[in-house]
Order: structure tokens, then C-alpha cells, then sequence
């Protein structure tokens, strides 16, 4: 075939339309502009007088007119089954039709005609699909020359196909746009301060609460680093950027004009990015503080009170003994000394937290030491207590040390709260106890368990607050603070440790904690 045949000219033809055809779909991405072109470019591919473009509803599996291609109220209303009419067909069989007298052919039916007035003599069908599914079906009606021919069926298949992925890329385009506005509408409404930034801290997306918070008076800043050049911040940037946690929580301190106090986290994102979250922790800061202060006064003002009440109450017993005084003087003696020990034992206990709550953990004395041999030492130190409440304490701990970096005095403490915790708690006759330390990974892992009643699963998340104590009736509560858990976490923190507890009802309760292992 000469190169300057028709049908190679043709050829060409159909291809530089297609062409054009795809720049003008691509260049397309509201949905209801790229659908009207579509059905306007259906018709002109192949010389038709008109097209129609029909969707696929993914929830019915129907076929049915987008009411933006402005067809009527009762055109957009038709809905066509996958199998029903020309169109349900094309879909169903994902295969293209050309039908170039549709009276003879026993799927089409004359209702559209009847009530657009318009009158159909051949379609040519194709299937739009994407990625293996059909998503619509767009037809040429009434060709301008004659009958539709195999060479319009290819270029009109040529066509579909461009016009499903253009139609896709609209979609995802659409999705896109929605899910941004929805975030802006979250970010606007959070009280929380929020920024969207990229991997160099440019910000992407930051909200009113987050502008009121870095820069109220200008709020022109560009980078992240420029919002918080005002503030002390801790952990400073470049560890916090630095670091692989998919979270981790800062703090922001503001002196002037005004003390403000920001507490948050920043969330690595998969999209190379960082999502910044803070709120304004002034009052709550400020409130703790004045409490530490009160108990810490409180603490020191009935130490000696009670230290006398304690050393005198024992004297006058060591002498009543000797005098042998009436039972009654004697137990009231001995009360006196009893009530007054447990409660410098409470006073003490809330002392060491309030002063725990001012430890700054960078100050810490640490040193390095074995954690087996402390756990032994503890329980070996305990061993009186615990024979007094019918209890003991079976240890499996590792033979070869394990050695952590940190404070040996808090620890003991750490252990012995989780230790009396397992006995006090615990309202059965024989109270077992178990101690196991043992390695994981790069920590060190401790499980206190007990036989106790267990805790139930909507107190688990509360029983580390401070002053919190599930209900006596549950527990057989005893005299205390509430103050043991919160401790040892406020510890193990402080120490760059976990604690964790596992528990069910009548099974018994396990206390875990981790600490790094030094190097």
C-alpha cells in the first residue's frame, strides 16, 4: 500500500485527532468540565451527530447519565442494570458494539427517543475501563456518513480508554481536594495548635491556634524554625529532628512578654513530612507547681510533729512494759505507735514523689550497676515484711549481670512498690509473688506478677495516675496515697524506661518495666 493510499491517510488522521483528543482530556481535571468534554469529543472522533456517557455506580452496580451533563431531570433519573440495553451489555462483556440499525436489534429500546424527540439509528459502544474494571460506557449515535465501520470502532476504543483514565485522574484529583479541605476544616477547628511541614520544617499547612501560639502580632513566618525562634524548646530541633521515633514529645517554654508553656508531639509522616501538635499547658504547669509546693510544705511541716509522736509513743511502751500498765493504757500505747509509724511512712512516701516531680532527669545522679543483684538485694531486705503478710517472693533472674546506667536508690524503690503492690492488693490467704528479670533487646525486662485478683480493664489505663486507688471493696484497699504507680513510672521515665502492666480478672496482675542496658 502506497503511503499516500486514503486509508493511510486515514491513518493519520485518526491519529493526530486521538492526539489532540488526549491533550484536551488531560488538561481536564474538574470532573463535571472533563465529562461534558468527553461526551462533546465522543461525537467528533468518529463523525457522529451526537454521544451519550453513561457511569458506573460502584454500590448498585448500575449504569446511569451524570446529571452534569445537563440531560434532564428524567434522563438523569434512568438507571440501566449491568445487561440491560446496548449500554448494560457493553458493560457486563467489556466488549465494544457496533450496531448500525438499532430496530433490529432486540436490547435497544425507544424510550429515550420518545422523550428527547431525538431519533437513534446506529451506535457505536465502548467500555471505559480502568485497571481491569469497567467504570462507564460512552457511545456515538447516528454516524454522519453512512454505517459505522471497524476502523471507527478502533479509534472510538482508543478513545474510551483515554477518556477512563482522564476520568480517574479527575476522581483522584476530586479526592484529593476533598480530603484537604476536610484537613483544613479539622486544622481550622482544633484548639490545638497544628502544623503540616515538609521534611526542612517549610511549612505546608499551619492553623489559627498554632499562628495565635508562635506569632500572634505578625504571623509571617515561613519555616517552623522561625515560629519557635522565640522559645526554649526540649528536646532542642535538631535532636528532635534527628530523631527515628515515629513520635516524639517536646516542650515549648515562652518567658516574655507573658509565661507561655506549650507541651506536644511531632509525628513523623510516611510522605516525608512532620505533623506538629502542641496546646497550651501554662495553667495546668503552674497548678502543678503549687501543689508540689503545698505537699512539699505539708510534708516537711508534719515530719517532726510526728517524729515525736512515734519516738515518745515507744519510749512510753518500753516503760509501760516494765510497769506493767492496765491492757487498756498499753493498747492504746501501742496503737498510738502504730498509727503514728504508718503514717511517717505516708508522709515520707509523699515527700520522695513531690521531690521526684522536681527531679530534672539530665541532673540525676546515675551510676552504673547491676540490676540482679539490687532486685536481690531488695527482696532479701523485704523478706520480714513479707513472711509478716504470709507472702514470699520465687525470683528468676539471669546468672550473668545485667547492668543498667542510672540511680541504684530509685530503683530499689521502683522494686519495692511493685513488690508491696503485689502483697497489699492481694486478698487471698497465701499471696505469691514472682520476680523475673531476663534480657530484650537492648533493655533490661522486669515482671513482678502476683496471684491477686487482677484488675479490670478500664482501670488499667487510670492506675498510674497520681492520688488514683481502684475502690476498697475491689481491692481490700489499704492505707495510701495512690502515689506507688505514679512514682515508678515518674522513675522509669526518668531513666528512659517502660512500665507497662498486664492483667485478667481472677488471674492475677503482672507489672513489667524495661530499662536500656548500658554500653
Amino acid at each position: 500500500m502506497s503511503p499516500n493510499t486514503p486509508d493511510h491517510a486515514d491513518d493519520t488522521q485518526n491519529l493526530e485527532l486521538l492526539l489532540e483528543v488526549g491533550r484536551l482530556l488531560s488538561s481536564k481535571l474538574e470532573l463535571s468540565e472533563l465529562l461534558t468534554t468527553v461526551m462533546e469529543l465522543s461525537s467528533r472522533v468518529v463523525g457522529a451527530e451526537s454521544a451519550s456517557l453513561l457511569l458506573l455506580d460502584e454500590s448498585t452496580q448500575e449504569l446511569y447519565f451524570d446529571v452534569a451533563l445537563g440531560l434532564g431531570e428524567e434522563t438523569s433519573k434512568v438507571r440501566l442494570k449491568l445487561g440491560q440495553g446496548i449500554a448494560g451489555s457493553v458493560a457486563k462483556e467489556v466488549k465494544s458494539l457496533i450496531i448500525n440499525d438499532v430496530r433490529q436489534d432486540p436490547r435497544w429500546s425507544p424510550k429515550m427517543d420518545e422523550q428527547s424527540g431525538f431519533v437513534t439509528r446506529s451506535i457505536l459502544a465502548a467500555p471505559m475501563v480502568m485497571k481491569g474494571h469497567v467504570i462507564g460506557v460512552v457511545e456515538a449515535i447516528n454516524h454522519s456518513d453512512g454505517p459505522f465501520s471497524d476502523q471507527d470502532l478502533k479509534t472510538f476504543e482508543a478513545f474510551a480508554s483515554q477518556a477512563a483514565v482522564a476520568i480517574e485522574n479527575a476522581r483522584l484529583f476530586s479526592s484529593l481536594r476533598e480530603e484537604k479541605q476536610k484537613l483544613q476544616t479539622v486544622f481550622s477547628q482544633m484548639g490545638e495548635g497544628a502544623v503540616l511541614t515538609d521534611p526542612k520544617g517549610i511549612i505546608l499547612l499551619i492553623n489559627k491556634a498554632a499562628h495565635h501560639f508562635l506569632d500572634p502580632e505578625t504571623a509571617s513566618f515561613q519555616n517552623i524554625r522561625e515560629g519557635f525562634k522565640h522559645m526554649a524548646m526540649s528536646p532542642d530541633l535538631p535532636q528532635i529532628l534527628a530523631s527515628q521515633e515515629r513520635v516524639t514529645p517536646f516542650e515549648l517554654l515562652r518567658e516574655s512578654p507573658k509565661k507561655l508553656i506549650l507541651e506536644g508531639s511531632i509525628i513523623r509522616l510516611e510522605s516525608e513530612g512532620w505533623l506538629w501538635i502542641f496546646r497550651d499547658v501554662t495553667a495546668k504547669k503552674q497548678e502543678e507547681k503549687l501543689t508540689r509546693s503545698f505537699l512539699s510544705l505539708i510534708s516537711h511541716k508534719l515530719k517532726t510533729p510526728l517524729a515525736s509522736i512515734t519516738g515518745y509513743s515507744q519510749v512510753l511502751l518500753e516503760e509501760g512494759q516494765g510497769q506493767k500498765l492496765n491492757d487498756f493504757a498499753l493498747k492504746s500505747l501501742t496503737t498510738i505507735n502504730q498509727q503514728g509509724q504508718k503514717l511517717a511512712e505516708l508522709v515520707e512516701k509523699l515527700l520522695n514523689f513531690v521531690t521526684l516531680e522536681e527531679l530534672d532527669p539530665v541532673h540525676m545522679p546515675k551510676s552504673k550497676f547491676d540490676l540482679v543483684a539490687v532486685a536481690k538485694e531488695e527482696a532479701a531486705s523485704m523478706k520480714k515484711w513479707l513472711e509478716e503478710r504470709n507472702s514470699k517472693v520465687e525470683m528468676a533472674l539471669e546468672s550473668t549481670p545485667f547492668i543498667v546506667l542510672g540511680d541504684p536508690n530509685l530503683i530499689r524503690q521502683v522494686l519495692r512498690n511493685l513488690i508491696e503492690n503485689a502483697v497489699k492488693f492481694n486478698q487471698k490467704k497465701q499471696k505469691a509473688v514472682s520476680l523475673l528479670i531476663e534480657k530484650e533487646g537492648a533493655n533490661a525486662r522486669v515482671s513482678i506478677a502476683d496471684n491477686g485478683a487482677g484488675i479490670p480493664p478500664e482501670e488499667q489505663s487510670k492506675i498510674f495516675q497520681r492520688f488514683y486507688q481502684i475502690e476498697s471493696s475491689f481491692t481490700g484497699q489499704v492505707e495510701g496515697w495512690g502515689l506507688g504507680l505514679a512514682f515508678c513510672k515518674k522513675v522509669l521515665e526518668a531513666h528512659h524506661g517502660t512500665l507497662q502492666v498486664k492483667s485478667q480478672l481472677n488471674q492475677g496482675s503482672a507489672f513489667n518495666f524495661t530499662l536500656p542496658l548500658a554500653t
